[in-house]
């Protein structure tokens, strides 16, 4: 009835009004150009490798049993592979999806849950917010979405010339893959520590349940580094009414981020709350009971008995499946370029592993926010498609510290340039501070602390998108930014 040709099929027909529903082989379509509009195809159920075009009717070359249609048929079904099912791996999914409805998806995680919101992990745990509202994907939206969902599953190997990943024994083709598999918190390098029944990380949902039934049965807690993770555990433990206590090694919290008296604004927000803080101590031991830990030992002497401890100490990136590869990585995680390509054509990655250049603030840096993973999802998907879109976006990152304190961060910060110059502006009655960094004469970077300082922030953001350069003088005047 119709000629087959390297297995190519076209759909072509005229704009008028009608529903067309014709199964060809195992090929269901349905034409409906009253809801859809003119030459919008359909696809109920598609053979894998199999893909449906529709044309115009002055492009058909043959006709049906009706005039003006034409089917031909094409192998070229596009095959992607996602490792990491966080918010960068499964935005990118979806948005693959969304541009091509018969590409095949194939998406690993190794934890058994679908996508959840991390950075709704710290109000769960403060019992402000349940369970069910964490999670944002179920198994019945990847389905309906077309998106082979691995859970619980980890990626063996990466074969680069073969284009193939390997998991449990089975070889997953591609043609493009994305390597979006974040990190894992650091252990607590204390003696002690490792395997006991009430030390914990916060990274996961099933950390979260852990560290949440344990303070039900404590009266007492201590939170260990200077980090925003420190952070959280440490106002969860005092939200829920737990004597609390917080180690730090340095001088203040997030010393390498803060100054001091920044540091001071942050301090004063946690003993408000009931914290009890601790600087410049390190754990030297977790001192063991029957496979509990009862108190920590710090290097200083001091002694603190607790009955839950919580560890921040940083991640260390999940870069050990691309060993045996050609793919280039660093300290940081996964080197990239500005698309979010790595060294080896086709093979890309996205979120908190990817170590990617800024062209902005141009620099290299690795960026570990919730809105950059799902900024980065949107982007790595466009180029695994074939695009060449460049990422573009300052980096923000927004939290509550304490009741009494807010923090906002944009751009470059002094962690990860120790070089920047920059001009502050203080308020001590309101508990303001505002810090603006500069790289040679360039507005790079900021950081907001206090409720209702935020203004001027996007003003900020976009004078470091220009890349405009403001002589010194200018510097304390723009601090006063309120548009």
């Amino acid at each position: 009835m119709f000629p087959v040709r390297e297995r190519r099929i076209e759909l072509t027909f005229d704009g008028r009004p009608f529903v067309t529903e014709r199964s060809l082989g195992r090929v269901a379509q349905a034409v409906d150009h009253g809801r859809c509009g003119t030459g919008r195809v359909v696809h109920r159920a598609l053979e894998p490798h199999e893909r449906v075009f529709a044309a115009r009717s002055d492009e058909r070359t043959q006709e049906l049993h009706q005039p003006n249609v034409h089917i031909a048929i094409m192998s070229d079904v596009r095959r992607y592979v996602i490792v990491g099912n966080g918010f960068a791996g499964t935005t990118a999914a979806e948005q693959l999806r969304k541009h091509d409805p018969v590409c095949e998806i194939t998406l690993f995680g190794d934890e058994p849950y679908p996508l959840y919101n991390r950075i709704s992990l710290p109000p769960m745990l403060r019992k402000q917010l349940p369970e069910e509202k964490v999670m944002m994907r179920d198994l019945a939206d990847h389905e309906e979405r077309g998106i082979q969902l691995k859970l619980g599953t980890r990626v063996d190997s990466i074969d680069t010339e073969g284009r193939t990943v390997t998991a449990d024994g089975h070889e997953y083709p591609y043609d493009a893959l994305l390597v979006a598999t974040g990190g894992r918190p650091n252990p607590a390098p204390a003696p002690g520590g490792t395997g006991a029944g009430n030390v914990y990380n916060f990274q996961y949902l099933d950390d979260t349940r852990a560290i949440s039934e344990q303070i039900d049965r404590s009266k007492s807690a201590v939170a260990i580094g200077g980090s925003f993770i420190a952070y959280e555990l440490a106002e969860a433990f005092a939200s829920r009414k737990i004597e609390t206590h917080w180690i730090i090694r340095g001088p203040h919290v997030l010393h390498r981020l803060l100054d001091d008296v920044a540091g001071e604004f942050v301090d004063e927000a946690a003993k408000n709350d009931g914290v009890q803080m601790h600087y410049g101590e390190e754990v030297a031991e977790f001192v063991r009971s029957n496979g509990v830990v009862t108190k920590v030992r710090t290097k200083n002497g001091l002694e603190i008995a607790a009955d839950c401890y919580g560890v921040g100490f940083g991640l260390t990136m999940n870069t050990e499946i691309l060993d045996g590869t050609p793919i280039e990585v660093s300290k940081n995680g996964i080197l990239c370029n500005d698309q979010l390509e790595t060294n080896v054509p086709g093979i890309f990655t996205a979120g908190d592993i990817a170590d990617f250049y800024d062209r902005i603030l141009e620099m290299r840096y690795r960026m570990g926010t919730w809105n950059n993973a799902g900024a980065h999802g949107k982007l790595v998907a466009q180029n695994m498609m074939g695009g060449s879109e460049k990422y573009h976006d300052v980096p923000e990152y927004s939290s509550l510290l304490f009741k009494g304190q807010t923090i906002t961060q944009f751009g470059l910060s002094p962690d990860l340039q120790p070089e920047l110059e920059v001009a502050r502006k203080i308020d001590r009655e309101k508990r303001w501070y505002r810090a603006l960094f500069f790289w040679q004469d360039r507005l790079v970077g900021g950081i907001m602390l206090g409720k209702g300082n935020r203004a001027g922030k996007r003003k900020y953001v976009e004078a470091i998108k220009s890349k405009e350069r403001f002589p010194k003088p200018q510097w304390e005047a723009m601090l006063d930014w309120t548009a």
